[in-house]
């Protein structure tokens, strides 16, 4: 389709003003949100190498207790089958702890859990009416709010009336956390009520309200005038760019960016030389140099902690999560285990 093009006229005195700043804005947060995410790509690294420690502090504790726990087993006056049958447990036990605890597993576990969970919301609220579904989303909308003030109130007097309150009662502070953090149950709701709310009358009337407003004459040459200006910037951005890299500006760029690599690499130096003196330290006490000694043989070669910037990481995950919000995943996944069900019921009646 062709583009309407709009002649120059009064009303570009009051449009152009309104394109510069709407462009300014949207650039500006373009600018803080690169930056925030080239922090995070430095720091995460370096945050990452700090975490290792004490993780690898709770494998050793958890395997020296393991150890200890299997000397108290073989003094006890008990049958040597039954030491056996503990020792087993006991091992199998924390074995089964371990694979819990890894990240992978929690990850796994919380995906499951999630997209259960957004199942459940989505055929509860696939059967709501339109004005119920319209109510839902009110509720979730208006539940922000609150619970973000019931739980900062909460924490606030907590901490000014610590001296008059019981003690127990600063075990609420929990409670408030729960609450605070309650919000994210309903995230769910907004595109699961959603095909059904928008079948309200008062929800269609915006969306014809919404398609007349951006046919009037302004707003349709508002909208031209500011790709013409975004054209326009880029362009000009480009030419700028050409000439920075003619002047020797964007050498210096790549010098930055390489010296702020380095310095990175040499935190993570600092705190890989912590961590050695730290294990050397603990390889004085006893058991404990032994499995020190085999973490070290069984993370020999491994890959680095950290291959990938902090930012593609959360990109693969958001693509990779994304889709749990939409209601064709959950229809679509219903359609296949239909057939599923059927086959297995028809196999029952057959075998009874």
């Amino acid at each position: 389709m062709k583009e309407i093009r709009f002649s120059t006229s009064i009303e570009d005195v009051i449009i152009a003003p309104l394109v510069l700043v709407a462009l300014a804005v949207r650039n500006f947060l373009h600018l803080v949100s690169s930056t925030l995410i080239h922090i995070v790509d430095y720091a995460f690294p370096i945050f990452l190498g700090l975490m290792r420690l004490p993780l690898f502090s709770a494998r050793i504790f958890g395997d020296g207790l393991i150890e200890t726990l299997k000397l108290i087993i073989i003094c006890l006056p008990v049958s040597p089958v039954r030491r056996i049958h503990w020792r087993e447990a006991a091992v199998g036990w924390w074995r089964w702890l371990r694979q819990k605890l890894s990240y992978k597993a929690f990850e796994e576990a919380v995906h499951h859990a999630f997209e259960n969970g957004m199942a459940w919301v989505f055929r509860k609220c696939r059967n709501l009416t339109p004005r119920g579904a319209l109510i839902t989303i009110a509720g979730a909308v208006l539940w922000l709010p609150v619970s973000f003030g019931a739980a900062t109130v909460m924490h606030a007097v907590l901490i000014a009336k610590a001296a008059s309150l019981p003690a127990w009662m600063q075990l609420l502070h929990p409670l408030a956390t729960l609450i605070a953090k309650s919000k994210l149950l309903v995230l769910p709701v907004y595109p699961a009520a959603w095909p059904q709310a928008k079948k309200h009358a008062s929800i269609q009337e915006i969306f014809r309200l919404n398609r007349a407003f951006f046919r009037l004459y302004l707003v349709r040459k508002t909208a031209y005038r500011y790709r013409q200006t975004a054209n326009a910037v880029a362009g000009l951005t480009h030419v700028l760019g050409r000439a920075a890299s003619l002047v020797g500006l964007s050498r210096f760029f790549r010098g930055v960016v390489s010296a702020l690599n380095r310095m990175v690499g040499w935190v993570g130096e600092i705190v890989r030389a912590a961590m050695a003196r730290t294990a050397e330290n603990f390889s004085t006490i006893p058991l404990i140099g032994a499995l020190l000694r085999r973490y070290a043989a069984q993370h020999e070669g491994t890959k680095p902690l950290c291959e990938e910037k902090f930012s593609e990481r959360v990109r693969i995950f958001f693509l990779r999560w994304s889709i749990k919000f939409s209601a064709e995943y959950y229809e679509a996944k219903e359609r296949k285990q239909v057939p599923q069900h059927q086959t297995l019921t028809q196999t029952e009646t057959k075998g009874s």
